[in-house]
């Protein structure tokens, strides 16, 4: 990678921003008080959210410092344990990232067509033009890491803002009435659940909000000085999401109310509609779309290079690997996730229907990942003291953050047994995949740290 290509502090930190906040923010607060019998449960599951996020990225930053490499998040799994878990995991996330990018984009869509409330919305509509914004920074991509880092920066300077007029709506007079009309299905389950339960359900939609900063060990030695760059960018990024989301949840639950969140999708729009009127609503649409634009811009930079790295590693055919000799941008791979999204994109189901499959597959990645840092540390103890990051409370933040995620994973198989099972399903037939392909491969260069 060319010395002028390299992320600096401030491109990397917007990065792990741009890929942790989606629209996750403007719609999984709804899901989460949804499932949340009460108000403490609710704001339990979010700083507990947050919580978990802050010891993912500790334990993330010393994984990233430790193996510097591109495409760090599957190289991490190959190195630490069997090439085929590696394989089996990765494109378990790919796929569960791809689709994630195509529901946030739809959900995007939702919020612009507001606009236009005339005009007959329906799902294909809002597809097709979720597929003219991610083939629009395809292009964006292909130009370069430098081209798509300076965009990814202004994205996320929109979408920050959008954030913070969210929490100013707070100190603004608001209509106090009722702005949508509660769906009478909305409580029939909760009653019935214990606090504990219905804490592990509220935390699936969180744990997808907070989701995210993982995927910045992918970029590894693109980021200028990686030991030191690497986890001050997740530090500060993941400080500026936390406090971030505790004060939006704070306004929906002051402006909206705890009740009338439960049954409203687009919950961003009526605090605006509630504070700034139908006017200063659309125009708050308006530019949270191009805030949307930010996460498909972050998982078309990040996603290729695991692809890259899985060619390297000779899982995927070698084509994967290829990269333009004039700005390094990993053509084919950048070509084929951006294909898959699209495809996703127009056979996807709802938000809340891909929300608990997506989260499943996500906590193998999460749990496994995490835990590479047992390894990592017992393999790398020749770079303790050569200015790596090391982070305190070793083992306890890791086993926390693992934690956490197997109790996700335990409520989702409680509530939806069938899409557990699915997931499961999907990782056994990805490592048979790999065993049955094994044969057309040749022998993997050793591996080194």
């Amino acid at each position: 990678m060319q010395g002028n290509q390299k992320l600096n502090l401030f491109s990397f930190t917007m990065i792990v921003v741009g890929l942790v906040i989606g629209m996750g923010i403007f719609r999984t607060a709804a899901t989460s008080a949804k499932d949340a019998i009460e108000p403490s449960v609710y704001f339990t599951a979010w700083i507990l959210g947050g919580f978990v996020a802050l010891c993912g990225a500790l334990t993330y930053a010393e994984i990233g410092s430790r193996y510097p490499v591109t495409g760090g998040y599957y190289k991490v799994f190959s190195y630490a344990y069997h090439p085929s878990i590696a394989f089996a995991i990765n494109c378990i996330i790919l796929i569960s990232n791809a689709a994630s990018l195509s529901a946030v984009a739809l959900i995007g869509s939702g919020y612009i067509t507001k606009l236009f409330p005339g005009f007959d919305w329906n799902d294909t509509h809002k597809a097709l033009i979720s597929c003219v914004a991610i083939i629009f920074f395809y292009g964006i991509n292909l130009m370069g890491l430098r081209m798509s880092s300076r965009a990814q920066n202004i994205l996320m300077l929109i979408k920050i803002g959008m954030i913070v007029v969210l929490i100013l709506a707070l100190f603004f007079p608001h209509d106090s009435s009722t702005a949508v009309t509660v769906s009478n299905a909305v409580t029939s389950t909760g009653e019935s659940m214990s606090w504990i339960q219905s804490l592990g359900i509220s935390l699936i939609a969180v744990s997808f909000t907070y989701g995210g900063y993982q995927q910045t060990i992918n970029f590894g030695n693109e980021v200028n000085q990686p030991a030191k760059n690497i986890p001050r960018g997740i530090f500060i990024g993941i400080a500026i999401i936390i406090g971030l989301y505790l004060l939006v949840n704070l306004s929906y639950y002051t402006i909206v109310g705890f009740d009338q969140m439960k049954g409203e999708r687009e919950i961003a729009y009526v605090v605006m509609e509630k504070t700034f009127g139908a006017r200063g609503a659309d125009i708050f649409s308006f530019f949270l779309f191009f805030g949307v634009l930010a996460y498909v811009n972050a998982l078309l930079m990040s996603n290729p290079r695991v692809m890259y790295a899985m060619s390297q590693e000779r899982t995927l055919p070698a084509f994967f690997s290829r990269q333009n000799p004039k700005n390094q941008v990993f053509t084919i791979s950048l070509t084929v996730f951006a294909a898959m999204c699209i495809v996703i994109l127009f056979f996807a189901q709802t938000f809340d229907k891909i929300l608990n499959f997506t989260i499943f597959l996500d906590c193998f990645g999460m749990v496994a990942s995490s835990a590479t840092i047992f390894i990592l540390r017992k393999r790398t103890k020749h770079l303790d003291g050569t200015g790596i990051f090391k982070m305190k409370l070793y083992p306890i933040m890791p086993l926390i953050f693992m934690s956490a995620y197997l109790f996700v994973g335990i409520s989702i198989a409680l509530q939806t047994p069938d899409t557990a099972l699915v997931g499961l399903a999907v990782l056994g037939g990805f490592m048979l995949i790999y065993f049955l392909t094994s044969k057309f491969r040749t022998t993997n260069p050793e591996q080194q740290v």
